[in-house]
């Protein structure tokens, strides 16, 4: 007997659809050599990102990122992608090296232009390192984009005209530190601060005696009860908050219904959203979904994402990890699809062995290179 398709089943369908729908046939379009690609050269090295201030959110603090940059070539052509493992997700650099060698065996033989195979076959063979598929995906999409002379929003038909601005974001830290670090974030509009420890009240206070910039938050699950998270979200209200990201932990998610149904605020879904599978249960517990690439599996998953996120009525923001401008490249592609940006992973590193994305008024440009559109530094 078969299972009835139920509306949220069909939603996601869809959603995936319309992303299998932006993978054409364009092989025609690259050079002979590109265009008769069979094969493809793997390989994975380490990226030590050094970060301008330490970095502390409510679930610990750190000075540098160990990432890693994925390399594929074929037909003459090399494309690039970023790993950033998060532990939270009980990802690491290590967890990433093994991962990445069990989806260079299952994925031996395929042609860069069979994308979604790539992606099938490296979702299986990944596990929960979904930060090593997303590195995949981006170093596809930059090679194909290399391979026809096209930057990538183009080749995904994303619209111009539709950026909207980036958040820079304060970590936690003594709110005089945090004061400096307000002031050092001059160029930037928007300011989103982590919260989610004792200090909250204090750390926002401060901040707000500095700057009348709009303000998101992110608690980061730092609230451990909806009756400790209505009273801060009232709070947040007073001091000009916009919005606040995942104020309890995703273990809690039962619980959000009670949350949303009181706060005084929008509630954005964080770390209870990973792919586009779990967006359907989140309908009723909070107002948006803040896709990340490293997350979801990549550009093409962050598409699906903010269709099916789309349908459903929710509000879409696209967030990051700390990455190197190649990482932050790969979100830019898709980032027009967003209502709500918070691509500064790059900002925040001293190091940055990337180039090539323009940051104005807050937007970043949709590059006119091809491919992701940035060389080494």
């Amino acid at each position: 007997m078969t299972t009835p398709l139920t509306r949220r089943d069909l939603l996601a369908a869809s959603g995936s659809l319309a992303a299998s729908a932006l993978l054409p046939a364009i092989a025609a379009a690259a050079p002979a050599k590109a265009a008769a690609a069979t094969g493809a050269t793997l390989s994975l090295a380490p990226m030590l990102l050094k970060l301008r201030h330490t970095w502390t959110i409510a679930r610990g603090s750190s000075d540098e990122k160990k990432n890693g940059l994925l390399t594929l070539a074929s037909g003459g052509i090399t494309g690039y992608g970023e790993t950033a493992a998060n532990k939270r997700y009980g990802q690491s650099w290590e967890s990433g090296e093994a991962a990445f060698a069990k989806v260079k065996s299952a994925c031996e033989g395929l042609s860069p232009w069979e994308h979604l195979a790539w992606l099938e076959r490296a979702e299986e063979a990944a596990g929960g390192d979904s930060q090593v598929v997303a590195a995949l995906d981006m170093a596809l999409w930059d090679w194909k984009g290399k391979a026809v002379g096209q930057p990538v929003w183009k080749l995904l038909g994303v619209p111009t005209g539709r950026m909207a601005q980036t958040t820079f974001s304060i970590g936690i830290d003594t709110a005089e530190v945090m004061k400096e670090k307000v002031k050092e974030a001059a160029p930037y509009p928007l300011l989103k601060v982590k919260v989610g420890l004792p200090t909250d009240e204090e750390n926002v206070t401060a901040i707000r005696s500095v700057t009348k910039k709009p303000i998101r938050v992110d608690a980061n699950e730092g609230w451990a009860s909806p009756e400790e998270a209505l009273k801060k979200i009232a709070w947040l209200k007073t001091m000009g908050v916009e919005f606040v990201e995942q104020p309890l932990p995703a273990a809690k998610n039962a619980e959000m219904k009670a949350v949303k149904g009181a706060a005084v605020l929008p509630l954005v879904a964080d770390e209870s959203v990973l792919h586009a599978k779990d967006v359907p249960a989140l309908v009723g517990l909070f107002d948006g979904v803040n896709a990340k690439l490293a997350k979801c599996g990549g550009i093409t998953r962050a598409y699906e994402l903010a269709a099916l996120g789309r349908a459903l009525g929710f509000k879409l923001m696209l967030g990051c990890m700390i990455e190197s401008s190649l990482g932050i490249a790969a979100a830019v592609a898709v980032a027009p699809l967003y209502d709500w940006l918070d691509l500064d992973g790059n900002l925040l590193v001293a190091n940055d062995p990337w180039k090539g994305l323009t940051l104005s008024d807050g937007r970043w440009e949709l590059p006119g290179a091809p491919g992701l559109g940035v060389v080494p530094a």
